[in-house]
């Protein structure tokens, strides 16, 4: 045995066998606690990672809120265009494609909405499966708060002016309005 003392103890009938084993796990157990296991990098840790969590929610928060701000913008932007948008006509016979998050889409309308829509006077929004066509000045307004939703917007190009000096077709203007 390992300790002799507690043999003795044991053979002079002072101790039980119960009493020297619950010691000896006892100071099993004395020597298992004094170990360091890491506990206490363990413990700095999670309490960095509740700070940092922490600091995560309050970020959230905030983005949070300034998101439902947004919201009100975009709530409000979507009954201006609604209220704004201008009804094509039932007899449109001109058909006017648009592409909207990749995807083409087709209104029809007549030669002056048309001739609008090219000169950059109207945009066109889609929102919940629903083609608008609204000013453009508001058309620019949704394409900055909510791009998704802008379905056509004129932008005038800087390099149109440009032509090259071998141009066989430089004599001839293309039309804006071209159709295929």
């Amino acid at each position: 045995m390992a300790n002799p003392f507690q043999e003795q103890l044991l053979k002079a009938g002072l101790v039980s066998k119960q009493k020297v084993q619950k010691a000896r796990t006892q100071k099993r157990r004395d020597r298992k606690a004094k170990v360091d296991d890491g506990s206490a990098d363990l413990k700095q840790q999670i309490a960095a990672q509740k700070l940092e969590q922490a600091a995560k929610d309050k970020a959230l928060n905030e983005q949070k809120f300034a998101a439902a701000t947004e919201k009100g913008l975009v709530r409000g932007l979507v009954t201006e265009f609604t209220r704004l948008a201008i009804k094509p006509p039932q007899s449109g016979e001109i058909k006017f494609n648009f592409t909207s998050n990749n995807k083409i889409f087709s209104i029809y309308v007549n030669d002056k909405l048309q001739t609008q829509l090219l000169n950059g006077q109207l945009g066109i929004v889609r929102h919940d499966d629903t083609s608008y066509l609204v000013p453009h000045k508001l058309a620019e307004r949704v394409n900055i708060l909510v791009p998704q939703w802008c379905g056509y917007l004129w932008v005038q190009d800087d390099n149109s002016q440009v032509v090259e000096e071998d141009d066989p077709y430089a004599d001839y203007v293309i039309p804006d309005d071209l159709m295929w």
